[in-house]
């Protein structure tokens, strides 16, 4: 497993409160959420790794 770094965010209280919504959805915490999100924005657009792929 990828090791995982703190990163602090600050973030519009709307987009919080739709990703929220979207992460409850979904069954994952908000974290989790704001990580799948990147992680497929990032393979759509072709910037991510080939080993971070898999990582579902």
């Amino acid at each position: 497993m990828a090791k995982k770094k703190p990163f602090p965010l600050r973030i519009d209280e709307d987009i919080l409160s739709a990703v929220q919504q979207w992460a409850a959805d979904d069954l994952r915490s908000v974290n989790a959420e704001i990580e799948y999100l990147l992680r497929e924005a990032l393979r759509q657009a072709g910037r991510l790794k080939k080993n971070s792929e898999k990582q579902n």
